[in-house]
């Protein structure tokens, strides 16, 4: 098994996440929002992992993936606009927000989350990243990768699962790129082989 230096995903990310908790003691706030957006299989969910683990601030920090929001295959921009709703609006005016987990399986809605607005905040999915969204976070990361290594990877990962729906979430993910441009309002751009 290579380790991890031998693996230029895993470099690079970890490249990133020093970076991005960097930029996060930088801004001398207790509470801030960090989003992560990128195509599927580019690296979101395992960079948010990695700043969870590595939060410089004092307290834990809230990790929330759009993954648990987003209503269905055809939901992408409804679980953007769910998230800011009901998370990154609250949370900037220092309100406790909340979000409801989707459940894949039943194919409807699960339990309710609270969202603490004195803690820390990382949202990663695909489409968080928008000019709405963009003027709440503190920090916003677009993590770019090709898509043979994002697609070998999230079907490594979902597999089965996702397979039948790549193209039909591809659809949206090139949708919300040409719409609202997430590479141009991100603070930080990670590029992931």
């Amino acid at each position: 098994m290579p380790s991890r230096s031998d693996d230029p995903v895993a470099a690079a990310l970890e490249r990133a996440a020093t970076s991005i908790i960097t930029d996060v003691r930088a801004l001398a706030a207790s509470n801030p929002v960090v989003l992560i957006d990128g195509r599927s299989g580019a690296g979101k969910t395992t960079l948010a992992r990695m700043l969870v683990d590595r939060w410089p601030i004092a307290g834990r920090v809230q990790l929330i993936a759009l993954d648990s929001i987003y209503p269905g295959w055809d939901g992408l921009k409804e679980g953007v606009s769910r998230a800011l709703d009901g998370i990154l609006r609250p949370h900037g005016r220092g309100y406790l927000g909340s979000w409801q987990r989707w459940d894949w399986g039943a194919a409807a809605e699960a339990e309710t989350h609270a969202v603490d607005p004195a803690l820390g905040v990382i949202v990663e999915g695909s489409g968080i990243l928008t000019p709405a969204t963009a003027a709440i976070a503190d920090v916003s990361i677009w993590v770019e990768s090709g898509e043979s290594g994002r697609k070998t990877r999230a079907l490594r990962r979902d597999g089965d699962t996702y397979r039948p729906h790549w193209e039909r979430w591809a659809a949206q993910e090139e949708e919300h790129i040409a719409l609202d441009g997430p590479r141009a309002l991100a603070t930080r751009v990670v590029e992931v082989p």
